[in-house]
């Protein structure tokens, strides 16, 4: 029996988690926030102190877990709860709080949709469970349901409730005023469903903002954090450290370089690959953060395969923060796997401590004030997924450094000039895009999504002293020309070949490799925990030039932020801005005078369906210009004209994508409300952009051990990513490729947190990846004969 408000629980199981220690841990995480999202404080569109309704919201948030038979749950003990929510019997708490009308109204909104999407609060809770307004006694179905009001007045310890917020956080209450919840959520519901609820509301981004905060609270105060990092002066240092060793060398940081730790606000950069634009970004980051504060950074690369380098050489001491923990990754749907189980678990009496505790670190790999993502983990939040209101609010203040914007298809390219038009406006987002190969159709949509910016490019002297590359075009296919290469690494030299699809990259992989010292496939066909070894292995062969990989083949996947100096390259066709990347892994310190790149002129049949045949053919004449010009050597001080002539505008068919994307998401995210989320899946969301991941089903054994242990990044790190079209033709294909499974973490009284995912009946190489003309023969192991 709970005869004292310091016994009231918040959570089940083990440690004993009270009321009050729950408030407790989730204040710690708002002052936590108010550090490090100092931005909102000056938002245009916040008219109260934030800061002072936040907390007010997290005590007020879990007053109704004070139900007596919610609390015999929480004990184990017998209970009459009938699947009831306790958030709703917080909000008579708010009617006795003398406050202004306009803050409790959106202290009421947030208090109730803190754990359940409106949606789904009013159908399958309050429709269900509770008699209607002024319902008519003898309908026999109202009959079975609940009286809200005379629950609270039965059930809730008001008494201690009022003992707990008084003499703890000395708040004055007035006695409670218990109201029927169905009328705060369907008018709502109503006005969000009818197009009511718009961004230029007066109170929009307060909702917004409030409740994307309160659940970060409520999810990091459960998880139990006591500290959240941000980025300070110091961890800049290396800067400092690279600065004094080149001048040792007698150099110095580029003039880009310097210009660019001189900007402050947008800033759009051009500068040759190798050049240190990581650095460039790093000294923007750091002039930024002493003139506006704290805010999130977002490291944002175009393809998933590279952010494990970018990650790691971000979180170095010699290039980087010198602090892994404070630079992250986001995990495919971790956080949507951590949302739901922190939402629910206070309904089970089996959570086991360590698990808590393995959670707990798990939560800080998201909360790192630096991420290395792909653009796709911040667009969905413009979709209204699960969670997009926290997502928003992590962006307010933060700095976007995109690395190679141009890389994108024409709906990927739409959706991120909305994002960036939305952040700029809104949430006092800076930006900063580099590129070495940016057409300029683009550029101007870039210009006109982010308002004012500065621009900086390379010096001329510095174009100058880039010539390391002659273009050597080729006939024929690569794959029909492997003797070439062959001989090449009997020489010695160190050697990239890179094709355009995962299938051509195995086959040449394979018939190169006895010819090598040292060899390693990279591409995206790889799961995450073997691409992550062969980039290691990759990084140490970089290091160490006694034993270095001579051999490296891959697909675009080494196009961006692999940290790799090779002798020659051999590549199938691409567009001009695809290749010029690939050239700048080749004499990447500019120290072997000039050297060769071998382009093939022929493409595989398949190469169709990757690349235009039109901006190959486009590329081949620009490379046939520099040949006649310059004698094949590549100046890249012209490179900008010749990329202007491959991509001279939008062409009609993406001119039009573009148009539509971009119209039809404008238009959506103006009336993207809050509390109400789309029931779109994080899964489907990410199938139009990086394709669908799947499981080997050799790794299934692994899969579901990594998932009964609570461990989300293990599991999610043994898919592989296969494209749409592929994913199809696998999907139709009568052997029974793909299958689809489903993975029950913790049976709760409620909802069960259930994994989908697809598993593929393929065989898995860890050093060549998925083979997709192989078939895996397996047998469940949890099968007995």
């Amino acid at each position: 029996m709970t005869s004292s408000y310091t016994d009231i629980l918040a959570k089940s199981g083990e440690p004993r988690i009270t009321l009050k220690i729950h408030i407790d841990d989730c204040l710690l995480i708002a002052s936590f926030l108010e550090r490090s999202f100092p931005q909102v404080n000056h938002l245009d569109t916040i008219r109260f102190p934030f800061w002072e309704l936040l907390r007010k919201c997290i005590i007020f948030h879990d007053l109704g877990k004070g139900h007596v038979e919610f609390q015999n749950i929480l004990s184990g003990a017998p209970n009459n709860w009938l699947g009831q929510r306790h958030e709703l019997f917080s909000l008579p708490f708010i009617e006795g709080f003398e406050l202004e009308e306009s803050q409790k109204k959106l202290m009421r909104l947030v208090i109730a949709g803190h754990h359940k999407d409106f949606d789904k609060l009013n159908l399958k809770y309050i429709s269900k469970s509770y008699k209607k307004e002024n319902s008519d006694e003898d309908d026999w179905e109202e009959s079975e349901r609940l009286d809200f009001v005379n629950e609270f007045k039965k059930n809730v310890l008001v008494k201690l409730i009022h003992e707990l917020v008084e003499k703890e956080y000395t708040f004055k209450l007035n006695l409670p005023v218990a109201k029927h919840p169905g009328k705060l959520i369907t008018n709502y519901l109503n006005k969000a469903t009818t197009g009511l609820i718009k961004v230029s509301d007066a109170d929009y981004f307060e909702l917004l903002l409030l409740f994307g905060a309160l659940k970060h609270c409520d999810h990091l105060g459960s998880a139990r954090l006591t500290s959240i990092q941000n980025i300070v002066p110091d961890d800049f240092a290396f800067l400092d450290k690279q600065q004094k060793e080149l001048q040792i060398k007698n150099g110095d940081f580029h003039q880009h370089q310097i210009a660019a730790g001189e900007i402050q606000g947008n800033l759009i950069l051009t500068a040759p690959t190798g050049s240190g634009k990581t650095e460039s970004a790093m000294l923007w980051l750091k002039k930024q953060m002493h003139l506006s504060g704290q805010g999130r950074v977002f490291y944002i690369l175009p393809f998933t395969a590279s952010i494990n380098a970018m990650f790691e050489r971000l979180g170095s001491t010699e290039k980087g923060l010198g602090d892994q923990e404070k630079v992250g990754m986001l995990h495919g749907k971790l956080s949507d796997y951590l949302y739901d189980y922190f939402d629910d678990f206070q309904y089970a009496n089996n959570v086991r401590k360590e698990k808590i505790e393995e959670l707990k670190h798990k939560f800080r790999t998201i909360y790192t004030p630096l991420k290395v993502i792909t653009p796709f983990q911040l667009l969905k939040n413009l979709f209204g997924l699960k969670g997009f209101e926290q997502g928003l609010f992590e962006m307010v203040g933060s700095y976007f450094i995109f690395d190679e914007i141009h890389a994108y298809a024409p709906e990927t390219f739409a959706q991120i000039k909305v994002l960036l038009e939305y952040a700029t406006q809104y949430l006092k987002v800076k930006v900063m895009v580099m590129t070495a190969t940016l057409p300029s159709f683009l550029k101007k949509e870039i210009e006109t999504a982010i308002g004012s910016y500065t621009e900086i490019k390379a010096t001329q002297e510095l174009y100058d002293s880039f010539d390391r590359h002659q273009i050597r075009l080729q006939h024929g296919l690569l794959s029909d020309n492997l003797e070439q290469i062959q001989l090449d690494l009997q020489k010695g030299t160190k050697v990239l070949v890179v094709c355009n699809t995962v299938k051509q990259a195995q086959s040449v992989y394979t018939s190169l490799k006895p010819y090598a010292t040292r060899s390693v496939l990279l591409h995206s066909a790889f799961n995450g925990e073997n691409r992550t070894e062969h980039e290691k292995t990759l990084k140490q062969g970089e290091q160490d030039q006694n034993d270095p990989i001579q051999l490296l083949v891959g697909t675009q996947a080494i196009e961006v932020s692999l940290d790799i100096d090779y002798d020659v390259i051999y590549t199938e066709p691409a567009p001009i801005d695809a290749l010029v990347q690939r050239f700048g892994r080749i004499n990447r310190r500019r120290i072997k005078g000039i050297c060769p790149v071998y382009v093939f002129q022929q493409s595989n049949s398949t190469d169709f369906y990757i690349y235009s045949a039109e901006n190959i053919k486009r590329t081949i004449a620009a490379f046939e210009t520099i040949i006649k010009e310059d004698n094949g050597i590549v100046k890249e001080q012209k490179l900008q004209r010749l990329i202007d002539e491959v991509y001279p505008d939008w062409d009609t068919k993406s001119k039009e994508k573009f148009d539509s994307v971009y119209f039809f998401l404008k238009a959506s995210v103006s009336q993207l409300a809050p509390l109400v989320h789309s029931n779109r899946s994080e899964e489907e969301f990410y199938k139009q952009f990086d394709g669908i991941k799947v499981l080997p089903i050799g790794l299934k054994e692994r899969f579901i051990g990594y998932l009964s242990e609570f461990n989300f990044i293990k599991a999610e790190s043994l898919k592989v990513q296969i494209r749409k079209n592929k994913f199809a033709q696998l999907n139709n294909e009568r052997d029974d490729n793909l299958s689809k499974e489903a993975f029950v973490i913790q049976t709760k009284k409620g909802d069960p947190i259930t994994i989908e995912y697809w598993t593929i009946q393929k065989k898995y190489d860890p050093e060549l990846g998925l083979l997709y003309d192989e078939q895996e023969q397996w047998n469940d192991p949890s099968v007995i004969i």
